[in-house]
């Protein structure tokens, strides 16, 4: 088969990439405008946010559809993922925590949904792409070029099989673990997979957790029983691997609920597909023997709130009682009746490691008359101690800080 034109210089430019060499990609690459009346409304907008006492909410950065957020560990500059083709690079440069600049980064590199941006504690910027992962040496010091310094971790079309591929639950996000091995989430692509999908899915890790060392050698299958996990975090104080999970589809506006999880082992099951989400068995295999080991969330979302992005908070700038809790980002729903979500939860952690209690942070971006002015994505905090929560829908990353 012929090799598009588009697609021969992509290769070309990545062999290039890794050699060294420039590319010849034109300096003039997009970046977009933080002031004026788009901007001007999106502040407006905040005013309908309500947070706890004591805490504030503005517009960071205007970021097109801005999806997981990866704080350089410099403090130079942050990366926001997407859905599409473009991952962003924002820059405050004179520390008034409003952008100065968000735009383009490595334009030089076709990106195929780079939704998963994490960093590594010493610099190196990977991006989890639909089914390829990149890795950018000091990412936070070559965003002003169009080129940059760039290793393959993954090789197109070897995260998932390429017959595999599909429009569905393909944003995958990824981590650093306490073990120095990166890990990703590898969605399925059904609402309940057919039978026939399950030794390969298993075998795979799609509808679970892969990890593998950061070169990408010795990739295994870390976790397995996870629907479509788009947020996960380590706790700093145990190593353990939260995630959250998005659960089945369809079968009503009350059940099945959203998961928070907790991994304390490699090669945990997590019960998906013979629950739907806790312990709703899914009508497709409520036939079917369970696995014995199967590990139950420790968090029971609201049902289809669409539980994304989470992570464990590490600063000192909030109270005391969120300082090692998680905060975690809710989309919000698309097949309910009443909609519910578009907000960020908070949940504490008992001495023992185990979730504690579970309660809204943020809210306000769903209307009282079900009409969403935005929906949170991805939750990540800043150098200062205070909270971004990206926004696809208005294309946005809100700061939360404490002022009191």
């Amino acid at each position: 088969m012929a090799v598009s034109p588009a697609a021969a210089q992509s290769d070309d430019n990545m062999k290039k990439l890794q050699g060294m060499q420039s590319t010849g990609t034109s300096m003039d690459f997009q970046t977009i405008d933080q002031t004026g009346e788009y901007a001007d409304q999106l502040r407006k907008n905040l005013d309908a946010i309500k947070l706890p006492d004591g805490f504030e909410i503005s517009l960071f950065a205007v970021v097109p559809d801005a999806r997981h957020i990866a704080v350089g560990p410099q403090g130079v500059a942050t990366f926001v993922g997407t859905r599409k083709q473009t991952v962003w690079a924002i820059t405050d440069r004179d520390r008034n925590r409003v952008a100065d600049e968000v735009k383009q980064f490595a334009p030089s590199i076709d990106f195929s949904i780079p939704n998963g941006v994490c960093f590594s504690d010493d610099g190196f910027l990977f991006i989890a792409e639909q089914n390829r992962v990149l890795v950018l040496p000091a990412a936070e010091f070559f965003y002003e070029s169009p080129d940059v310094a760039v290793g393959v971790v993954v090789d197109k079309g070897k995260l998932v099989p390429t017959a595999e591929e599909s429009f569905n639950h393909t944003a995958r996000v990824c981590r650093i673990g306490p073990d120095n091995k990166l890990y990703i989430s590898l969605g399925q692509p059904y609402n309940v997979p057919p039978e026939e999908k399950s030794d390969l899915y298993k075998r795979e890790g799609i509808g679970g957790i892969v990890r593998m060392e950061r070169d990408g050698s010795g990739r295994e299958v870390f976790a397995t029983g996870v629907r479509n996990s788009v947020g996960m975090d380590f706790n700093p104080e145990n190593g353990d691997l939260w995630f959250t999970d998005n659960q089945v589809d369809g079968m009503g506006d009350d059940i099945p609920p959203g998961e928070l999880n907790r991994a304390t082992a490699a090669g945990q099951n997590f019960g998906f597909p013979w629950y739907g989400g806790g312990n709703v068995r899914t009508n497709e295999y409520k036939n079917a023997e369970v696995p014995a080991d199967v590990v139950a969330p420790q968090v029971e979302m609201d049902a289809h709130a669409a539980d994304l992005g989470m992570t464990f908070y590490e600063g000192d700038s909030f109270p005391r009682k969120y300082r090692g809790g998680i905060f975690s980002a809710q989309h919000g729903s698309w097949n309910r009746t009443d909609p519910v979500g578009a907000r960020v939860m908070f949940t504490s952690l008992n001495e023992d490691g185990t979730a504690k209690d579970t309660e809204v942070f943020a809210e306000g971006w769903l209307s009282d008359s079900g009409e969403y002015i935005g929906r949170p994505v991805d939750v990540a905090t800043l150098k200062d101690g205070s909270l971004l929560v990206s926004d696809d829908l208005a294309g946005a990353i809100y700061r939360i800080a404490y002022t009191k």
